[in-house]
């Protein structure tokens, strides 16, 4: 409130100084002692602005988040998302992975001091502005998390002392000035209070649309992420069903503790060519968990036939396929997630494929953005985006769409952490669909609340996340929403009394196809457009 007052007096006395060089300035003004008091008054004037300009960055002033703002995008924990390359898009969601060998490293960040210094640096640039609280699905569901809050409660650990003067909204139903903490003491206490409670950081659904909004750039899921590791491989507090979930994990490779050898039980009247047979194909097609549950297994069926349909050739790894290792690695169990992804692309060297195609967009990130970092270098396609190809190249044809209105739920795995919101809007409007976009959509739709293993560690609030979206889905009119992604579709779907139907854009695709006509200048080699050949590309 200061800051304004301070640089307007800086600024109209730095102007008034130069009125001399000009001529413009009363000529009694500078006789006698006029002239004294006139230097006097034009002194104190910019050291006021000096001074709040350079003791306000040490001191607490406001402009101190301006210094360490600027600091903090020199020095970004994520410089790739500077990049102006092509490919770079601004853009880098990948967690960063820990090193487990080194014994002597700490396993996630127990107190404010573990965080790297330029984590920290991110924290001190928070000028308290609110837009991630205003875009956070858990706070407004009234569950104990607000983003901003947060990082204020990290700033007050770096210095030490309380949140008693924090003047914002507090995480809902948590009273403030209840919370302490030091540079070197415990973030989350084992007993009583610490700067944070746990249920907070489990709240989190990793939607990254704090992120998104940051005017700082400030990465709040990682460093969520980064307090998980600690709770869950160094106390082994996951709650509710996480403990659960993760020991399925390690025993049967699937969250879900199903038999491995059931994965592809869904599809055996489809026949459907494994790698293991092939060895080489254009397209693997990775199933993911969702081939455990029946709701997801239609999604699958309608993607094969339209992959069939396009004549293209892939394959399925089958029971040799894995979990991917997201919701390990999202619950914080870092060991589990490297220990799930060095068997799979281990498994996935023995082939040669393109690319990978999946319809599950926590999958599509992790191998595409996640895997490389230990080994596993993969070009890799949403379902939504790949048939946007095959569609394009003649290689589908579709019936008109004589449906309702439709509008379309952006996956936050896809959209946010991917950047890709036209290639299922394309593929709706392929199908004849005029979209009727929700407020919140694109980059800043709103979450399912099904991401960050958020269903999993089920922390209450006052509602129900998929429950405003589904309202949302109500205000637009449209009478069926499409989704392109399980996770989305199990929490849309979950819904009571919901006024829309919720489909997957494959099964869309598969009820709208069409033969091509024969002699199709499109028909010939059953490979996608692309530069390389399946001869070219080793994996």
């Amino acid at each position: 409130m200061r800051l304004p007052k301070s640089l307007m007096a800086f600024s109209l006395g730095v102007f008034l100084i130069t009125l001399p060089t000009v001529g413009l300035l009363p000529q009694g003004l500078l006789e006698g002692g006029s002239s004294w008091l006139l230097a006097l008054v034009l002194a104190g004037v910019v050291a006021w602005g000096l001074g709040e300009m350079f003791f306000g960055m040490t001191w607490g002033g406001p402009m101190k988040h301006a210094f360490a703002g600027a600091l903090h995008l020199a020095f970004h924990r994520r410089a790739e998302r500077f990049s102006t390359k092509k490919g770079g898009a601004g853009r880098s969601t990948g967690l960063k992975a820990l090193n487990l060998e080194d014994e002597a490293a700490p396993l996630g960040v127990e107190k404010p001091a573990d965080f790297t210094w330029n984590q920290l640096l991110g924290f001190d640039a928070c000028v308290q502005c609110g837009r991630c609280e205003a875009v956070c699905p858990a706070f407004a569901a009234g569950q104990p998390l607000n983003p901003k809050k947060l990082i204020q409660d990290m700033v007050v650990g770096m210095a030490g002392g309380s949140d008693a003067a924090y003047a914002g909204s507090p995480y809902p139903g948590k009273p403030v000035g209840e919370h302490a903490g030091s540079p070197h003491g415990p973030i989350v206490a084992l007993q009583g209070k610490a700067l944070v409670d746990a249920d907070t950081l489990w709240s989190c659904t990793t939607c990254r649309a704090c992120v998104e909004e940051c005017p700082m750039m400030i990465e709040h899921v990682d460093a969520i992420v980064d307090m998980r590791r600690h709770l869950t491989l160094e106390r082994g507090k996951t709650p509710n069903k996480g403990a659960e979930v993760l020991d399925n994990l390690i025993a049967t490779d699937n969250p879900g503790g199903f038999d491995p050898g059931s994965r592809l039980n869904w599809a055996a009247d489809l026949n459907l060519p494994l790698m293991a047979d092939l060895k080489q194909v254009d397209v693997l097609l990775w199933l993911g968990d969702g081939a455990f549950d029946m709701r997801n297994q239609r999604t699958l069926r309608a993607l094969v036939k339209v992959l069939r349909a396009a004549e293209v050739d892939f394959a399925v790894l089958g029971t040799e396929e894995r979990d991917s290792g997201d919701v390990a690695r999202r619950l914080g169990d870092e060991a589990t997630f490297q220990s799930l992804a060095k068997r799979n692309i281990a498994t996935l060297a023995k082939y040669r494929f393109l690319q990978i195609v999946t319809c599950d967009p926590h999958s599509f990130h992790v191998l595409g953005n996640e895997y490389g970092e230990l080994g596993g270098d993969y070009q890799v396609r949403h379902h939504s985006t790949f048939i946007a190809e095959l569609y394009e190249a003649g290689r589908l044809a579709f019936a008109p769409w004589k449906g309702g209105s439709v509008t379309y739920h952006d996956p936050c795995y896809l959209g946010r952490y991917n950047g890709e919101y036209e290639a299922p809007r394309n593929v709706l409007k392929a199908l004849g669909i005029e979209v009727k976009e929700m407020e919140r959509s694109g980059y800043r739709s709103r979450c399912c609340g099904g991401g960050g293993g958020a269903p999993i560690t089920d922390i209450p609030g006052e509602r129900r996340i998929p429950d405003m979206r589904m309202n949302d889905v109500k205000e637009s009119g449209a009478e069926l929403v499409a989704v392109g992604c399980p996770q989305c579709t199990a929490m849309l779907e979950g819904v009571v009394d919901a006024s829309a139907e919720v489909r997957d854009i494959a099964e869309l695709v598969a009820d709208a196809l069409v033969e091509r006509p024969a002699g199709d200048a499109s028909d010939g080699p059953r490979r996608p457009a692309a530069t390389t050949t399946a001869e070219e590309v080793t994996v």
